[in-house]
């Protein structure tokens, strides 16, 4: 915050051409130094820190995927829709996440077997749950603020009518977690960290962050990108069948 309310935020650019701020490497040391501090026996991968080698990776069996700063395009518009994000990961499945927004003072956690939650100032954290759309209801959709495409028009008039917000980082899987939106596609570039720890809220919340096929996504890949996913209620195949045919 110290960065985000300064003149400089020291932007630079990343070899594939994404911004990066003082405030992400700032972010990535402080939470890298807490969690060895906190668990020392348990690996991190950051995405400022991301070029261990999968031959490495692959034999961490549990380690923490961290996104220091998501939605650093955010960040940059000071419009105060970027996250921290701090995922546990066992066996490929986040099972722990932390989602917290600074500017918003909101934090979304969860674990599993233990329920996902919502913290905003200094109001006690209030459970929450995934929400199936009601019959006769406009489907309620989030999507990315600073990422749309023709592809997801197109995929969203298929949902026929609908209501549509934008939202930046990984806020959009949460907005689905507590129910405020039904449906969130994706089908643009993402990486293993920047939806880890939200995944993880979502699953506690009831919900699914799954491919076109309907298979969960899973971590610690060879390769960290995730495919295209779509967010919602577990049970709301009716959602994915409809956008089936414009995915493929």
């Amino acid at each position: 915050m110290d960065v985000y309310r300064s003149d400089d935020i020291g932007q630079t650019s990343k070899a594939d051409a994404s911004p990066l701020t003082l405030a992400d490497l700032a972010s990535h040391r402080v939470i890298v130094e807490g969690l060895a501090s906190l668990t020392p026996d348990i690996p991190v991968l950051s995405e400022e820190a991301a070029d261990i080698p999968y031959a490495e990776r692959s034999g961490w069996p549990r380690f923490w995927l961290v996104d220091p700063l998501d939605g650093t395009k955010e960040f940059i518009k000071r419009n105060g829709e970027f996250t921290v994000n701090i995922a546990l990961v066992e066996n490929g499945v986040p099972v722990l996440g932390v989602v917290y927004a600074p500017v918003l003072d909101t934090c979304y956690y969860a674990a599993r077997d233990v329920g996902a939650f919502v913290g905003r100032g200094d109001a006690a954290a209030q459970p929450i749950l995934v929400s199936r759309v009601a019959d006769g209801e406009p489907v309620r959709i989030v999507a990315s603020r600073s990422h749309s495409d023709v592809r997801t028009a197109a995929l969203l008039d298929r949902l026929g009518e609908h209501r549509c917000v934008s939202m930046g980082s990984s806020l959009k899987l949460c907005l689905v977690a507590e129910g405020e939106a039904h449906f969130y596609p994706r089908l643009g570039p993402t990486m293993e960290w920047d939806t880890a720890a939200a995944h993880a809220v979502v699953l506690a919340a009831g919900g699914t962050v799954c491919d076109s096929g309907g298979v969960e996504l899973r971590y610690n890949k060879p390769d960290l990108h995730n495919p295209e996913f779509f967010v919602c209620h577990t049970e709301a195949r009716q959602l994915l069948d409809k956008v089936q045919e414009e995915v493929e």
